[in-house]
């Protein structure tokens, strides 16, 4: 499937905190818990548990909630297809999609039972 301005401006309005329930959710019911979801977030972002509150009592976008991330350096390494969309052939103008999808291969794997030295790219 093809990204398009409209899919990535929808996601990018999204509230961090209205989603983040539902990846907890979908962990817990696999088995998995917060910390480990806030350690793959942290990961990912760099935010740790206390700024990762704070964005969620904030209520920020998932545009602010990426800006103000520092993507780790191995993000490239997360390949895959998440809701129909190959990861590694979205385009680079839609940056904050792919940081999504990103996320989210990361939450699946999780969920999937797979070993936090793998989901982090270690």
């Amino acid at each position: 499937m093809k990204v398009t301005s409209e899919k990535n401006e929808k996601v990018a309005k999204m509230i961090f905190a209205s989603i983040y329930p539902l990846y907890l959710d979908r962990l817990v019911k696999n088995g998995r818990t917060e910390e480990e979801l806030n350690q793959v977030i942290e990961w990912l972002t760099g935010f740790n548990e206390v700024k990762l509150q704070s964005l969620i009592e904030e209520k920020v976008t998932f545009r602010t909630f990426f800006q103000r991330a520092r993507i780790h350096p191995n993000a490239h390494l997360i390949k895959g297809v998440v809701c129909g969309y190959r990861i590694e052939e979205i385009e680079d103008e839609f940056e904050l999609y792919k940081q999504c999808r990103r996320m989210e291969k990361l939450i699946d794997e999780l969920a999937r039972g797979r070993k936090m030295e793998k989901i982090l790219r270690q």
